[in-house]
């Protein structure tokens, strides 16, 4: 691990802007059938997709089907503070020993979404901070899935789609999360990098109970997706 004053001189700003990718549509060469049917227009929208169980392989077919997707970055990093304590960074620094020197590699974590129903979440690495963001962008189209919304809650029985339509359970690593369908106006009762996740999905009123190691944001985060991909095969 870096020492501390190694990670005090690393600059890193305060809020580090992330970069939208986009890939001008008229020069992608689509380099599987599922992209070729896009790019052809035989398939317009993303939940045909999904239906048909196809892997999605090119982060333009996600480009061309839903542009609107936002981004936001999840704060999985932390170095000291100027007061003690940690700050936390959307970066997370490691670094290795070699003959030349210390090698630094960064990671983030970024969350993906239309705001619509449609979320994913992926983890960028480069030696590159701005690399490891455009990585983790495009990864995250790729795991992009369809949220199923309604309103499970018997304190409200609006039948829209604000919440969830039943509680669900996820688990990555040592952490679980449970979420509860919620009336309208209660909002999201979780905490700060998860209501990410939750907004970017479209969820606008969830309670979120969570057990384990919560510290770890990549594990925190990845189990609350888990948890919302479980709505459809519980359905099932």
């Amino acid at each position: 691990m870096p020492e501390k004053e190694e990670l005090e001189k690393i600059p890193i700003p305060e809020e580090i802007p992330v970069p939208k990718v986009e890939v001008p549509l008229g020069k992608w060469v689509p380099k599987t059938e599922l992209g070729r049917q896009v790019f052809e227009g035989k398939i317009t929208d993303v939940e045909e997709i999904f239906k048909s169980g196809k892997k999605i392989i090119e982060p333009e077919i996600i480009d061309r089907l839903v542009p609107n997707l936002k981004n936001e970055l999840v704060l999985i990093g932390g170095r000291a503070g100027k007061g003690g304590g940690v700050q936390r960074i959307p970066i997370k620094i490691t670094a290795k020993m070699t003959k030349s020197g210390r090698r630094f590699n960064y990671s983030v974590l970024i969350v993906v979404g239309n705001e619509d129903g449609l979320v994913g979440i992926s983890k960028g690495t480069s030696s590159e901070t701005r690399v490891a963001i455009d990585k983790g962008i495009k990864r995250a189209k790729l795991n992009l899935i369809k949220i199923k919304r309604g309103c499970g809650s018997w304190e409200c029985g609006c039948k829209t789609e604000h919440s969830i339509p039943f509680k669900v359970t996820g688990k990555t690593g040592s952490v679980r999360v449970e979420l509860f369908p919620a009336p309208k106006g209660v909002g999201l009762v979780a905490d700060d990098e998860s209501k990410k996740i939750f907004r970017l999905a479209g969820i606008k009123d969830i309670w979120v109970k969570t057990f384990g190691n919560t510290s770890s944001r990549i594990n925190l985060i990845s189990a609350v997706f888990d948890a919302l991909k479980k709505i459809y095969v519980y359905e099932r």
